[in-house]
């Protein structure tokens, strides 16, 4: 199913995990050009693209997302700020970033709120990696790679998907109790 922009944001507002697993992928692939044309690796896309969906997920979740641009447009310029600034603290930066994409106005509260959420990101890449296996595996294949519960259930040896898709609430539940003892 194709989601319209405002029907994605009701869609991740009302938790509604089909909505979140579009987003995932949706514009993955013109972040990937982005970071890949300019010193980076598939995992760094990846690692960024997670960043940006975490803090658009973040901005829907609390109501305090205002888009004067697509989502496209929005994911876009907060994984190339991301990537940016990654870029600067490993010195790979040599002044010249290729675009792919018009950049949008961005206003300076939603910048500030770009740096609390890129620390929310980094709490949830903790929260992830305590979190521990299979719980890793099963959200990151379900969500960031598209896995479907059929495919995650024949790869890690469960015996069916209900199983999985058991698992992936548990693993969520105890993804948000690791997030907001970290967060406070």
């Amino acid at each position: 199913m194709g989601y319209s922009d405002a029907e994605l944001i009701q869609g991740i507002r009302n938790k509604d995990d089909k909505a979140l697993k579009h987003l995932y992928v949706a514009h993955y692939n013109m972040v990937r050009h982005f970071i890949m044309n300019n010193n980076g690796s598939e995992d760094d896309a990846k690692d960024i693209y997670q960043e940006g969906i975490m803090v658009f997920y973040e901005k829907a979740l609390s109501g305090n997302l205002e888009l004067t641009c697509q989502i496209k447009t929005f994911l876009y310029a907060v994984c190339r700020r991301q990537w940016l600034k990654k870029l600067v603290q490993q010195s790979k930066f040599i002044g010249k970033i290729e675009d792919n994409e018009l950049l949008p106005e961005i206003n300076d509260d939603e910048i500030v709120h770009m740096d609390e959420k890129e620390n929310d990101i980094k709490k949830m890449q903790g929260a992830m990696l305590k979190l521990g296996e299979p719980c890793a595996t099963i959200i990151s294949d379900y969500y960031l790679y598209n896995a479907s519960m059929q495919d995650i259930c024949d790869k890690m040896g469960y015996t069916n998907a209900d199983n999985v898709k058991n698992q992936k609430y548990k693993c969520l539940v105890r993804l948000k109790k690791i997030f907001f003892i970290n967060r406070g």
